[in-house]
């Protein structure tokens, strides 16, 4: 069993750590947020995608991919005037409450990049353990998978929220917060723009 977890965990954190947008996103997020909201949100939303990429299987990349392009150009969108109408004044005086910030990194994520490569990697792992592994029932099998993929996504995500967070606290004392706002919307929806390119275009390979 922990043959299984190990080689899940390895396969899906080495596929998603490579050019992954969703990293950057968090990092970007941990860069306006507390760390640990933007992490409690991550996790929810990793552990339920995952959930569904055991459960599913393969049938995950038949997803419409132009459904998918536009679900998560919304989520980018949505978080992108979240962090717009963040009134300064405020945000001088107090931290976002942190149930909003794990909300708004739960979103960027949840409804983000479905059937990307991650969830597609889990799936197969799930395919490969059933094989090799026929003396284990199929509910434990996608138990020991399921906390291999959750185990990787979360590991990458926290890579790139202390990244963020470690520049917060420079960025906050070195540059205006209406630059904050620009470069962090911006950023954000740059990367909303290159997730609906490549899901299109992979729809479409």
């Amino acid at each position: 069993m922990l043959t299984i977890l190990l080689a899940t965990y390895v396969a899906v954190f080495v596929a998603e750590i490579v050019g992954d947008k969703l990293l950057y996103t968090t990092g970007v997020l941990a860069a306006r947020y507390r760390t640990l909201p933007i992490m409690i949100g991550m996790a929810f939303a990793f552990m339920i995608k995952m959930g569904v990429a055991v459960l599913v299987g393969e049938q995950i990349k038949r997803l419409p991919p132009v459904l998918v392009a536009c679900v998560t150009m919304l989520s980018f969108i949505g978080v992108a005037i979240a962090l717009w109408r963040k009134d300064e004044r405020r945000a001088a005086q107090k931290e976002v409450s942190a149930p909003k910030a794990a909300m708004i990194s739960f979103s960027a994520i949840f409804f983000s990049e479905w059937g990307d490569v991650g969830q597609i990697t889990a799936a197969l792992a799930m395919a490969t353990a059933l094989s090799e592994h026929p003396d284990l029932h199929v509910s434990t099998v996608r138990a020991i998978v399921w906390l291999g993929a959750v185990g990787a996504m979360v590991t990458k995500g926290a890579l790139a929220a202390s990244i963020g967070a470690g520049v917060r606290g420079w960025i906050q004392s070195h540059v205006p917060p209406k630059v904050i706002r620009y470069a962090g919307v911006a950023l954000l929806l740059l990367l909303g723009v290159l997730s609906v390119v490549e899901t299109l275009t992979e729809g479409h390979a």
